[in-house]
């Protein structure tokens, strides 16, 4: 992790992590199967966060909600965990066991059977893991602001260059994608997906 921090995720190779552990590439192979393998350990490192509630049909859809939030909160805390994240499939590790087996069991308070709430959790997951990823990107420099301004300008200039009128809400678009709004975006989403969840229960 601290590896990770200080030099990027490309340095999180079994080599460099036997070098820092002052041993050899071999040994950390007893421990460790390989360099995804590892990537998923430090991934289920920062998922290690609780307690989890105890679900209540009352407050099921707040619990759902700060379980997302707290999920997005351990994946933008370091940088390159995202990245990582985004590149498992199905974290398995244990503190990811137990994140998914509250989140289903909120879910189940809802009165969702056990079909529909894999499916929303599945969802709900992937939903802010996507979220999580750019925003670790905005978070810790990945993404080149400057950069990000010249392309906004360009696309700007490219769809003003079409008639009066061919795309009046598309322009009106950039102040409500940047990082000063991207927790309003994740608010609305997980709320709008809760609601439909709500309405079907």
């Amino acid at each position: 992790m601290e590896l990770l921090t200080a030099e990027g995720l490309d340095a999180v190779s079994m080599r460099r992590v036997a070098q820092a552990l002052e041993t050899g590439p071999a040994s950390l192979y007893a421990h460790v199967a390989n360099k995804e393998e590892l990537h998923e350990l430090m991934v289920d490192h920062v998922l290690a966060f609780g307690p989890f509630p105890e679900p209540d049909p009352a407050r099921w859809v707040e619990q759902a909600k700060d379980l997302l939030r707290e999920n997005v909160r351990a994946l933008t805390s370091v940088p390159g965990i995202a990245k990582i994240a985004w590149a498992i499939p199905v974290p398995v590790g244990a503190n990811a066991l137990q994140q998914a087996e509250a989140m289903l069991a909120v879910l189940r308070a809802g009165g969702l059977d056990l079909k529909r709430a894999l499916y929303a959790a599945d969802a709900l997951w992937l939903y802010a893991k996507a979220f999580a990823y750019e925003g670790a990107g905005w978070q810790h420099g990945d993404i080149d602001l400057a950069e990000q301004e010249e392309r906004g300008k360009q696309m700007v200039e490219y769809m003003t260059s079409f008639p009066p009128g061919t795309f009046p809400n598309l322009l009106g678009a950039g102040e409500h994608f940047t990082e000063e709004t991207a927790r309003e975006r994740f608010e609305f989403a997980i709320d709008l997906f809760l609601a439909g969840l709500v309405s079907r229960s």
